[in-house]
């Protein structure tokens, strides 16, 4: 299942309701199909069909934010909305070859530009109401009304003629759905199914009453939160866990025609470190880990065969690490708050602002001490979004400033930020001492050892780092909603596919996820290295020619890069363990890492 963002961390409860609820077992009573199958299923393909019942006990870091997609925004959320609810199209995650979902067929104008989708006759929502046409319209007018601010948006938005315009679609039947680019789009299946189908019947009511991006919330009841993918929420208990159970009406079938999913249910449990959930996994109590510490590889592969569990390496990780400096301006003008002016201190902003500056930070930072160090060997320097993973895009000549001690402090000196009283801390011209806080993820602790690695390297030319631990939820929270903090060491996750394309939030000005300065006015970026990227990941959507592509996203992250807008950071290598009494599991570098194929994963045995 197609998923948006960010690391998934692994989860656990107390040890009393951990051994009471056991792992990998049924989740009730045995499985029985009642419910007769649709018209158009769909049959996936699969390494061995399976046998109904049982559960996958996996994790994350915290509880989820929210259960909308419309607004979800990280990967606590958007790893169970996966699991929740379906786009038009989907991608196989091996091949990375697009494979209809709730479209059973589509075809292409001969310009190019518009798609007909046909789809699948009989298809439900859990609540058993159909699915039709007028769902995946109100879902993407939900998407593009501009009271939703939904992440979804900048997907369907291509800048075409001087201005973001968006795609157009219609529904000329039940079963029939149109959509149109604005011009020319290499990726207009990817663009079109970032879209989740919503039942129009349950959350029309709350988008006419303007309260539907709060809609589906934690505090929705399960009977009430309406999906449309294999699985739908049976439970949730806030910093404990989340339960998914099957979804009855599901058109999914093996190859004999049973229907899909397997498994009774998913279980998500949450810890707020990494090392319980290691412990928890060693236990038994965990059926599968997805965020394993480097240093625990080695134990992992002693263990797995007297443990029975498979430590898979899945090679170097599609996610990426990095830090930024808060470059935000006041969008909205208010009391202490004038329009334009920077979000953090004045003399904060005169550093971090200028490009030598950062660039002298990144020239501070000893990413082989890293790799050596937190990553525990396992690890690759990385210089952009793709990573060496991604045979498709990684792109060896795109290159950033890496460790000169004595460059970084020549460039400090020229800015004028001195050591003015000998205590080891430059200061600026008005005493002001170069120092900063770093906001990062506490429960990670391979980003806390970074963090102090960060702390000592940027010590050795004169800066002050101060590392602030915080809880993800808050960490995004102030990111994204507060624009309250210095900078942030946090990364992001591939979007699915793996291809610069899927990056509007990141790359393009606009983009939600345009980490250093969110969300700038439509086609009126903050600065001119900023508008060149635009127009370069215009090139690089507009074009089919792939060398063409090649060259745009070469060019954008090269101008990233020489701007220092991030100071990029190691990916890791990516093993995780899986016990052996699981069928057709298949690891891969792309989130969610161990339960795309949820639908499909199935108990040896059932629920015994």
């Amino acid at each position: 299942m197609r998923s948006r963002m960010t690391a998934l961390f692994v989860l656990c409860l107390a040890l009393g309701l951990l051994l009471a609820s056991g792992c990998g077992g049924s989740g009730g009573p045995k499985y029985a199909d009642h419910i007769p199958l649709p018209a158009d299923t769909m049959t996936v393909a699969m390494d061995e069909p399976g046998v109904h019942g049982g559960r996958f006990v996996s994790g994350a870091t915290a509880s989820p934010k929210t259960f909308n997609p419309f607004v979800a925004s990280e990967s606590n959320s958007n790893d169970l909305i996966s699991q929740m609810f379906i786009s038009l199209t989907d991608i196989d995650y091996p091949t990375q070859a697009d494979v209809p979902m709730l479209a059973k067929s589509w075809e292409l104008s001969p310009d190019g530009r518009t798609i007909t989708f046909h789809l699948r006759r009989g298809a439900r929502f859990s609540d058993g109401h159909p699915i039709t046409s007028d769902d995946v319209k109100f879902s993407f007018d939900a998407v593009m009304d501009t009271s939703v601010n939904s992440v979804v948006k900048d997907a369907l938005l291509l800048h075409v003629g001087g201005a973001d315009r968006p795609y157009t679609y219609s529904a000329p039947d039940s079963f029939t759905f149109v959509a149109t680019a604005p011009g020319p789009d290499a990726l207009m299946l990817s663009h079109l199914s970032t879209v989740r189908v919503m039942p129009r019947h349950v959350l029309e009511r709350a988008w006419h009453a303007g309260t539907l991006p709060s809609a589906y919330g934690t505090s929705t009841p399960p009977e009430s939160l309406v999906s449309s993918g294999p699985w739908r929420l049976k439970s949730y208990a806030e910093n404990e866990q989340v339960v998914l159970e099957r979804n009855p009406y599901w058109f999914g079938v093996d190859a004999k025609g049973q229907r899909l999913p397997y498994l009774d249910e998913l279980v998500y449990r949450v810890a707020h470190d990494q090392d319980v959930a290691a412990q928890m996994f060693s236990a038994g109590d965990l059926d599968g880990l997805d965020n394993v510490k480097a240093e625990d590889y080695r134990r992992y592969k002693d263990e797995q065969k007297p443990k029975g569990f498979t430590l898979y390496d899945v090679g170097p990780s599609y996610n990426v690490h990095f830090f930024w400096f808060n470059l935000n301006r006041v969008r909205e003008a208010a009391k202490g708050r004038k329009l334009g002016a920077p979000v953090v201190d004045p003399h904060l902003f005169a550093w971090f602002g200028n490009r030598d500056f950062r660039r002298a930070v990144s020239m501070a930072v000893d990413r082989d001490a890293m790799i050596r160090g937190p990553f525990y060997g396992y690890g690759t320097k990385a210089w952009s979004l793709l990573t060496a993973g991604n045979a498709r895009w990684y792109d060896s000549t795109i290159t950033a400033p890496d460790l000169d001690i004595a460059q970084s402090k020549k460039i400090l000196d020229g800015l004028g930020l001195v050591d003015r009283n000998g205590d080891g801390v430059r200061e600026d011209a008005a005493g002001h001492p170069v120092s900063f806080t770093l906001l990062f993820n506490g429960d990670n602790k391979v980003r806390a050892g970074m963090a102090t690695l960060l702390q000592a390297d940027l010590a050795a030319v004169g800066i002050r780092l101060i590392p602030t631990g915080v809880d993800f939820n808050t960490m995004v929270t102030k990111v994204r909603s507060e624009k309250q903090y210095e900078a942030c060491l946090m990364g992001a996750a591939s979007a699915v596919p793996a291809d610069p394309g899927m990056g509007a939030n990141l790359f393009k000005s606009s983009g939600g996820s345009h980490y250093w300065d969110i969300s700038q006015p439509e086609g009126h970026p903050d600065t001119p290295a900023e508008a060149k990227m635009d127009a370069l990941f215009q090139k690089n959507v507009e074009t089919m020619n792939l060398a063409q592509r090649k060259a745009a996203y070469h060019d954008m992250s090269q101008i990233m890069n020489d701007e220092n807008f991030v100071i990029w950071l190691p990916a890791p290598r990516i093993m995780v363990p899986v016990r052996n009494r699981f069928g057709n599991v298949h690891p891969t570098p792309m989130r969610p890492i161990i339960l795309w194929n949820a639908d499909r994963i199935f108990r040896r045995g059932g629920g015994s």
